[in-house]
């Protein structure tokens, strides 16, 4: 039976003919899917939400590219339509939700000069630079250094804690070793 006259049997909504082309092309589909979305099980439930859709639109099928490729085409916009719902569900990883290790040691080697440390400061990226800065330069508590960066207590205390890691490695590729 030729390809066209299957389709036409869907488009009568024949469920025998919409199993023969499920059958023939639900593998290809699934691959497909698989290169977009990496995940089994999400690329079996987007080629079953594609076939879905296939034959509730078959009537739409005119035929100008074979059936295959329209059936792609609609596996790959479902692919990425879930990839975009599934970045819109993703959440920011708040700082203020992670547990803090103590570490209250900031001792470096006793060759290290001021100087030297307020320029490694000033290569750490931002969030950690003001933290550090405030902390470590100007004297500031996390309380008043929360207030001063508009950030919660927990996450000024986060910043500083890898802030100070950060420093550290800098000190250390600088050739002045931090003690740990």
């Amino acid at each position: 039976m030729f390809q066209i006259d299957i389709v036409e049997q869907c488009k009568r909504n024949d469920r025998k003919a919409q199993l023969k082309l499920y059958n023939q092309y639900c593998h290809g589909m699934f691959c497909v899917a698989m290169r977009f979305l990496k995940n089994e099980d999400d690329a079996e439930d987007v080629v079953q939400e594609s076939f879905i859709k296939a034959f509730s639109r078959i009537s739409q099928y005119r035929g100008e590219v074979t059936f295959g490729a329209w059936l792609k085409r609609i596996v790959v916009n479902k692919s990425i339509d879930f990839l975009k719902s599934k970045q819109l569900t993703t959440v920011e990883l708040n700082e203020g939700y992670m547990h803090i290790a103590e570490d209250e040691d900031w001792t470096v080697d006793d060759t290290v000069t001021v100087n030297e440390v307020i320029q490694a400061i000033g290569n750490l990226p931002e969030k950690y630079r003001y933290v550090l800065q405030l902390f470590l330069v100007e004297g500031y508590d996390h309380h008043e250094i929360s207030e001063i960066l508009n950030i919660s207590y927990t996450t000024c205390r986060t910043r500083l804690l890898r802030g100070k890691g950060q420093l550290k490695e800098i000190l250390k590729s600088n050739k002045y070793v931090a003690r740990s």
